[in-house]
């Protein structure tokens, strides 16, 4: 249980890591290179909904006995994923990087704490992502292997290094010092951990839907990635910057999942 525990809090430090980045750069990224982060976290985010979470639920169902009826756990978990996504992007006040109009209701907050909330509110879905996958590992009932959550969880953690620097160093510009920024980057992570556990503890009173759980969490992370994610890697003047960043993501959690899991 010490190594699950340690395990969940890898992508935590991945954010942490991140954050630290407003004390050795300037204050702002450049629009390139925040492209290219953008289209980078999008690509681990889609490869660990794909190899981590829908074939696995489809892989378990199919163990289940449900044939060629396999695919409805994946396909309703993952669209109530999207529903729960949705839902928090409508309730939940938030501005993302580069933009002027906040989301969500209209209230009076400070601009880097509508940032923060937006990279909270990202990191959510990440959270029950790393926690569903530990779940399914311990339930003993699905091909899933420690080292298997283990790479989704270092995946996890690789996209959230350059997050934590995308939300530390704008927050840091608008005003606010470099250790707040940092703390206040930091703390935008707090809630992988937080959701990996509230997942496990839910499994266990969830066990026999197990599969909708994993296609849950891939729903609430491809959300995550087509409203936010890639617009983000795509804005401003046209380039392939977003493009190539989603592929070497891409490829690099899938090496992860395939080669540890």
């Amino acid at each position: 249980m010490k190594e699950i525990m340690c395990a969940l809090c890898i992508p935590f430090m991945g954010t942490t890591l991140g954050a630290a980045c407003v004390f050795f750069m300037k204050k702002e990224l450049n629009l390139n290179l925040q492209k290219l982060l953008s289209g980078f976290a999008a690509g681990v985010m889609i490869a660990a909904s794909v190899w981590s979470l829908l074939i696995p639920a489809i892989d378990m169902a199919e163990a289940e006995g449900k044939g060629k009826l396999s695919f409805i756990p994946a396909a309703a978990g993952f669209m109530i994923g999207i529903i729960f996504l949705l839902v928090l992007d409508r309730i939940i006040p938030h501005l993302h990087v580069n933009e002027e109009e906040a989301e969500g209701p209209k209230v009076d907050l400070k601009k880097s704490t509508m940032l923060i909330l937006a990279v909270t509110l990202h990191n959510i879905p990440e959270g029950m992502a790393v926690g569903v996958t530990f779940a399914g590992m311990l339930s003993g009932e699905s091909t899933i292997t420690f080292m298997g959550a283990l790479a989704l969880a270092i995946g996890i953690a690789v996209q959230n290094f350059p997050e934590g620097a995308i939300i530390s160093m704008p927050v840091c510009a608008a005003g606010t010092g470099k250790i707040k920024a940092f703390i206040y980057g930091m703390l935008s992570g707090a809630v992988e951990p937080v959701g990996a556990l509230v997942m496990i503890w839910l499994s266990k009173y969830m066990l026999g839907i197990m599969p909708y759980m994993l296609a849950f969490a891939a729903g609430a992370m491809v959300y995550v990635v087509v409203e936010e994610l890639i617009p983000e890697s795509a804005e401003g003047e046209h380039s392939n910057i977003g493009t190539i960043g989603f592929a070497v993501g891409f490829v690099l959690m899938m090496i992860l999942d395939v080669a540890l899991g």
